[in-house]
């Protein structure tokens, strides 16, 4: 292990101690012991699609049904201000979301050109939370709202370590959003991440959700495989185009389809195996609840 490496999970060690319609055709029946993960990036808040009949006031009803009734037990969230994290916080009374939802750290409180928040889901209920933390996908992962290799906004990784009440089985779900205009910097951040997460056994299960921002054939997946990690769509549909996630609020309609591919994964590592996979194409009364699809798939833990 590197000297930086070991700096770096360090760090992250001491950092965790701060204070339209259903694609799931083949799902599987669902078992008592399988765990529903979503990844959802749900699109900030903007002023300028509140003109265009998008905004949040818009979508939130929509967004909040969509998730509630795929009746999630955690789900990795994309794009989220803090005024969107309110309005989770409130609807899901029964599960905890975890993360930097800001704007302390933000140069710029509003908008898009903010930082995107990834926090995470979870029930209550459910899970025990163990421990959690942020780093930021950069050369300087502890300092907030860093950035480099170019990347146009600061990113960042949220993680949990989580306990089944029912089983007590232990395991760890990360959520990101990488960068989405610097090619260097998504090979750089996915890195990170998967170095970070190397610090656990093989077989210690971990969960890795998020918008990657980026194609599977990508050069951004080499470490993530080859870091032992697997994707849950590919594992039941195969290795190959899923179609697109984003569709800029065009849904199935999406006129550029035919150019775009997915760009939203829930990847896996450990003693755990999904059993169905599904992009989400829900919408109420025709109208979608993000400018993405969102993705599901079912767990096992073995």
């Amino acid at each position: 292990m590197s000297s930086g490496r070991r700096k770096f999970i360090k760090g992250i060690g001491a950092a965790a101690l701060l204070p339209a319609l259903p694609a799931f055709a083949s799902e599987a029946v669902r078992t008592s012991n399988s765990h529903r993960i979503l990844t959802a990036n749900i699109r900030v808040a903007l002023d300028e699609d509140e003109a265009k009949g998008v905004g949040w006031s818009v979508r939130k009803d929509i967004c909040l049904k969509v998730i509630k009734d795929r009746k999630p037990d955690i789900v990795g969230f994309q794009e989220v201000l803090k005024v969107q994290a309110d309005d989770l916080r409130k609807y899901f009374s029964s599960f905890h979301l975890f993360g930097f939802d800001g704007p302390e750290m933000d140069a710029h409180p509003t908008g898009y050109h903010g930082i995107a928040k990834n926090p995470i889901l979870f029930s209550k209920e459910r899970y025990d939370l163990l421990t959690g933390g942020t780093y930021w996908l950069s050369e300087t992962p502890l300092v907030a709202g860093s950035r480099s290799w170019d990347t146009a906004r600061a990113r960042h990784a949220n993680w949990v370590r989580l306990r089944d009440k029912k089983t007590g089985k232990e395991f760890r779900f990360v959520n990101l959003h990488l960068d989405h205009i610097s090619a260097e910097a998504k090979i750089q951040q996915a890195k990170m991440v998967v170095e970070e997460s190397a610090q656990y056994q093989p077989d210690f299960i971990q969960l890795l959700t998020g918008d990657f921002n980026t194609r599977f054939d990508s050069k951004v997946f080499e470490s993530v495989r080859n870091g032992g990690w697997k994707e849950s769509y590919e594992t039941i549909h195969g290795e190959k185009e899923a179609g697109h996630t984003g569709h800029e609020f065009q849904g199935v309609a999406y006129d550029k389809a035919s150019s775009k591919g997915r760009i939203d994964y829930i990847w896996y590592r450990g003693n755990i195996r999904p059993t169905a996979a599904a992009i989400v194409k829900d919408a109420v009364n025709g109208k979608y609840p993000s400018d993405h699809f969102f993705l599901q798939a079912d767990f096992v833990i073995d």
